[in-house]
Formats: structure tokens, sequence, C-alpha cells
């Protein structure tokens, strides 16, 4: 369960921007703070670069690299291991290549770490390197980038992280975040800032614009830039070059993942793309990404994109794989999920994979997630969070035990030694404990409440003027209340429900791919309120308006009484105690136990205790039913998995009294109730 969020109305329909874009265009823009149609033009009207000379010492990173290529230098390319630091770093390469530079390029191993190491700097320059480069990396590297200079090689740094108040040593540092910055745009990828670089190099933005903009666009999207401003551009101009399959790498990885490219989109790049090139460098080496984007051998360009796509494949293997010791985890020691921040920790689970799955099992759980795997003695973490949640804060309270940390409020990384990570998961307990006492729900939010007579063919078509969409810029999402279910029905064997709807006297196709058939409770005629994208189909001729649903729920749903009943549970879950008033209201009495005996007897197997609640027809609260549920498993009557969402009676022999002795009898003992 999300909490859900609507942005307010903006009062006055006959605003200056719903007049000129129409009414769902524009209300979405009005939800997005896009008030004014100056503000409208500043939104859409990017169509090139700011000077990349206002970026702070980028003159002098042009003249140290002009300088190297007169010379003859060798140059390396520094790089990183995700795809914003593959792509900058097969940009600034090619770009070296082309200009006959003695050039190559390293990208380290995720097991060295993130960012230049002196073993590799040490192997770098034995090699020959008089200049090196960094891409998407390089800011805080302080003890490399004295190493370089007492080795006798120059240094530039590229990157777009936050510098910390002292640069390192070195002729030229880049990064828009600079306190002494004066580039207009501050929130571009590692692969943007080289964009600039090679603008500031070639002195001719469009000859770069249509060499590098797709590998750029790519890095974009990858590092989940808000795609606003520049970065708009960015990706705008680059699926415009990667429709007309200008780099073959990526044409390449497009077919091999099914996506024709001239249908691509910044969400197929996002899908398909990004977590190939990701993959190369979390399972194997980011060398072969670099390859493959650079590569003009259309024999090679298909290997390469193979090959990447059978890593990608053990990625996913490698996901369900630790999300299957989690489960394990979780069934063995069900408290875990009950904490207001959720700690799983494992030995050998794969570094590069563990921040996905903390990603998953947030989507899944709704509460913040750390992983943790063990391996020779060290813990590595990587961290997941929510609005009004700081990871960062959070470990930062913890740092005492932790040896390397950094982040921010939504994601972070860290280090500890193995031996103490359950020192760390009792720190994260009480900081929580102490920080948060009521945490924030995990939330979906939509543009604006709509009814369906406002998806008409030209509302629609009016919403692709938002293109590209994605982080900071989002598919117009849509809140319908009081929809009437007409019929469901299931699709690919029961993995997902179709369903018909009416609203606004419009019937509406809807399809929900995170539903199952098995799992969809409305039934035809019930009234439900839905959260969902809107697209225009079209089949033999026929043009039709889709709901992809997000969210869905019966309508007149009371959230703020399932939230705080659902906290109330794990607070006494939790050895918190509750209220001594709200105690009675939330134990349950022998009627109580009759009605949710009835609802599992009815229901059981088939519903999670979630979906009994919302869909069942109980009276219970949220709370009583669980501890109901709670209490039938300790008894023996029922069992239910870890988060409950599967819950089924078993058959006794015998009649048990639940209220005279056992879990309720120390549950009401532990409360103060009589």
């Amino acid at each position: 369960m999300k909490k859900w969020l609507c942005s307010p109305a903006v009062s006055g329909v006959s605003n200056e921007i719903t007049q000129q874009f129409g009414e769902l265009l524009g209300g979405v823009m009005l939800s997005r703070g896009i008030t004014s149609l100056d503000r409208a033009r500043e939104f859409f009207g990017c169509s090139s670069l700011s000077d990349p000379l206002l970026l702070r010492d980028m003159e002098t990173a042009v003249e140290v690299i002009r300088q190297a290529l007169d010379e003859g230098k060798k140059i390396t390319v520094y790089g990183d291991y995700d795809c914003d630091g593959v792509t900058a770093t097969a940009m600034l390469y090619g770009y070296l290549d082309a200009m006959g530079a003695e050039a190559d390029f390293y990208i380290p191993d995720r097991s060295e770490g993130y960012g230049m190491n002196i073993p590799a700097l040490e192997r770098i320059l034995d090699r020959g390197a008089e200049l090196i480069i960094t891409v998407d990396n390089g800011v805080s590297a302080a003890e490399e980038a004295e190493y370089i200079r007492s080795r006798g090689a120059q240094l530039v740094i590229t990157d777009h992280h936050q510098p910390p108040q002292e640069l390192p040593v070195c002729e030229a540092c880049v990064d828009p975040h600079r306190p002494d910055d004066n580039s207009p745009f501050k929130d571009i990828c590692g692969a943007g800032v080289v964009l600039k670089l090679l603008c500031a190099l070639e002195e001719d933005e469009e000859l770069i614009m249509e060499q590098y903009a797709e590998l750029a666009a790519v890095g974009t999207i990858g590092d989940v830039m808000p795609l606003i401003g520049e970065n708009r551009y960015i990706v705008r101009r680059g699926i415009e070059e990667i429709r007309s399959s200008q780099n073959i790498g990526i044409d390449r990885l497009l077919r091999t993942a099914g996506v024709a490219p001239e249908n691509v989109d910044a969400s197929s790049v996002a899908f398909s793309i990004c977590p190939r090139i990701n993959a190369a460098g979390r399972m194997a080496g980011a060398d072969k990404a670099v390859q493959l984007l650079m590569t003009e051998s259309p024999e090679q360009a298909s290997l390469l994109s193979e090959e990447l796509n059978l890593v990608n494949d053990r990625r996913r293997a490698e996901e369900a794989r630790i999300m299957q010791d989690v489960d394990r985890q979780l069934e063995s020691d069900p408290g875990i999920l009950k904490e207001r921040v959720l700690v799983v920790s494992g030995e050998g689970w794969h570094h590069g994979v563990i921040g996905i799955v903390a990603a998953r099992l947030l989507e899944k759980y709704g509460k913040p997630v750390l992983m943790i795997s063990s391996e020779n003695g060290e813990a590595r973490g990587s961290a997941r969070g929510i609005d009004g949640f700081s990871i960062y804060r959070l470990l930062s309270g913890c740092s005492r035990v932790l040896t390397k940390f950094g982040g921010h409020p939504k994601a972070g990384g860290f280090s500890l030694p193995a031996d103490r990570v359950e020192d760390f998961r009792r720190m994260v307990y009480a900081f929580c404990r102490e920080y948060y006492p009521k945490m924030p729900e995990y939330a979906v939010s939509a543009d604006m409440e709509i009814t369906g007579d406002s998806l008409t063919e030209d509302a629609l078509n009016s919403l692709s003027q938002l293109e590209p969409c994605g982080e900071g810029n989002q598919r117009p999402v849509f809140l319908l209340k009081n929809c009437t279910v007409l019929s469901k029905r299931s699709l690919k064997e029961g993995r997902y429900t179709s369903f018909e709807a009416q609203s606004g006297g419009v019937k509406l196709k809807a399809l929900c791919f995170g539903i199952p058939f098995a799992r969809f409770f409305p039934e035809q005629g019930s009234m439900v309120d839905i959260i969902a994208t809107a697209e225009l189909n079209e089949f033999r001729g026929v043009k039709s308006v889709t709901l992809k649903v997000q969210e869905l729920r019966p309508s007149g749903f009371r959230e703020d009484r399932f939230f705080a009943a659902q906290r109330t549970y794990e607070e006494i879950s939790r050895g918190e105690g509750c209220d001594s008033r709200l105690a009675p209201r939330v134990i349950p009495d022998r009627n109580s136990l009759m009605a949710a005996y009835d609802l599992l007897r009815k229901h059981g197997g088939v519903m999670s205790a979630e979906d009994m609640f919302v869909y069942g027809g109980s009276e219970l609260n949220y709370c009583m039913l669980r501890i109901a549920l709670d209490a039938f498993a300790s008894s023996g009557m029922a069992e239910q998995s870890a988060d409950a969402g599967t819950v089924r009676l078993i058959p006794v022999a015998a009649k048990t009294d639940l209220m005279a002795s056992g879990f309720l009898a120390d549950l009401r003992k532990s409360l103060g109730v009589q």
C-alpha cells in the first residue's frame, strides 16, 4: 500500500497556460510549477548548450589537452564502470583517437571501487602516460592526484559530483558543482561534462552533437539526471540520432533487446540500453561496453551486444538468487520486516547487484532498505530510501562503525568490517527510533485528477510535447476517482490483468502489469480509484485510449486509517507497545477473532492480509486483523509468510482457546490490558 498524492487543482481554469496548451497538457504543466508562458518558454525552449567556457577551468583544460595533442604525449582517459562513466569514456577516447592521439583508456573493475586508485595509476604511469583525464570521477581524489604529480604526469579532472572543500592538485578541474563555477546549468552528468569539453575543443557544437549526442543522451538517462534544461536538449538530440542508427553499437544493443530503433524513446533507452551497459560494469568488465559503443564493425557490434546481453542475463539470475536468499532470511526472522528500516545481510552477494535488489525490496515492502554483503572480512552495503527519510543522514548518524560511506537522501553506499554488521544493524534501528519515530509513508504521485472524458485523442497527442520524459520530467500520471469496473480478463496466462472501466461517461481499457489476474479482486460493478498513465493506441485503424495502471484501490478507501493501524501494529510487534487507550481497539476479542477466522476461511490462500483488509469486507481495523492472524499462526491454526502476503488456515484436531493463554494473553499482559 502506498500513500496517494495528487497535485491540487490550480484555481482559475482560464489560466494562460491552459489557454495556450489545453486543459490536459496545461493542467500537467501547472501541477509541475510551469505557471506562466515565460516558464513554458524556458522549459520547452532550450535548443543549444550554454557556452562551455563558462565552466570553471574549461579553458585551461582545453589548452592542456591541445598541447598534449600537439606534442604527441600519451594520454589515458580514466573512466568509471557505470553507464555514465562508460559513455563518457567512449566519447573522450573516441575523440582523442580520431585526432590521432596516442591514447588509451582505463576503467577500474568494480572490486577496485569507484574512482582512481594508486595501484591502477602506478600501472598506467608505468606504461608511459603523460596526461591523465578523468571522466565522471576525480573531484575527490586528493591522494591520487598527489601521486600523479609526484610521478611527473599531468592531470585534468572532469566530473559532476559534489566537490570537497579543497580540490585535488591538478592542471584543471572541470566540475559544474564547484562553488566558483559560473555555468548556468548544473545538473549535467559526467558524459554531459565531456560533451561540453569536446565542444570547447572543437569550437563547433553542431559537429559534436552530430557525433556524440547519442552517447551523451545514454549517459544522461543512465545516470538518472533530471530531463530539464540542457539535459532535455541533449536527450532529445541523442534520441534523434539513435533513431537513425548513427552508432552501430547502440543500434545492436536495441535490436538485441527487441526494440526497433525508430521507436526508441527515453524510457526504452533506460530499460534496454542502460541496464546492459551497467551489467558489464557490474558483472564483468566495462571495457567490453566501451568497445561496443566505439566499434564501426557490424560483426563486432553484433558479437559484443550479444555478449552484453548474456552478462545482463547473468545479472538478472544473480538478482533472483539474492532475492531468494532475502526471502529465506525474512521467513526465518519475520521481525526484520517490522522494523522502520529493512536491513538484510548475506555472504558473497554480488556487490554490483545489491543496489538493484535494494530498490526492488523498497518497492515490495515500502520502506527504506539497506543491503549488506560480506566477503573476506569486509562488508559493503547499498541503501535506497524514500521521500522524507534521508539515507545520507542515517549513514552519517551511524558512521562510527563505517570505514567509508557516501550518498544523498535517496541512495547511498558504505563499507564496514564484517564483524561489525550486527552492531551497525542495531545502530540503524536505534537511530531510526530516535529521529524517525513516525516513519514517512512510501508514496505515489499523480499530476492531476481527471475523468475519462478528458482523455481525447487531441489531448493525449498534446502530451507528446513533454517528451523526452524521465527523471525530473516523468510521463504524466493521472488520478481517476469513482471508476466503475465493467469487465475484467486474464492476460499472458494470468500474469497480468486487463479490465474495462467507465469514467466521465467514457469506457476505458486498463492494463495492470503489476497485478496477476488471480490477485485482481475488484468485481464487475465495483467502484475503484485509479492512478495511471494514459496512451493512445491504434489497432486496425481504430484508435483507443489505454490506461497503464500503477495503483488501484476501492473508491473512498481511508488510507489515513490504514497507515495509522499499520504503524501501530509494527510498534506493537517491535515491543514498543502502544497507547493504553488504543490497546482495547487493536487487540481482538472473541467476536473479532471469529470475524477474522471467517475472513480467513473465505479468502485464505488467495488474499494477502492487506488485500483481505482492503477487499475482504471486514469491519476489523488493519492492526486488529494482523494481530488476529498472528494469534492463529502462533497457535498452529494458520500459517503465513513473513509479510503476510500468503495466509491460509491449517486443519486442527481440537479447538483452541486463543484468549486464555499463549500469544494474545502475553500481548494483553505486555500492553497492560485486563
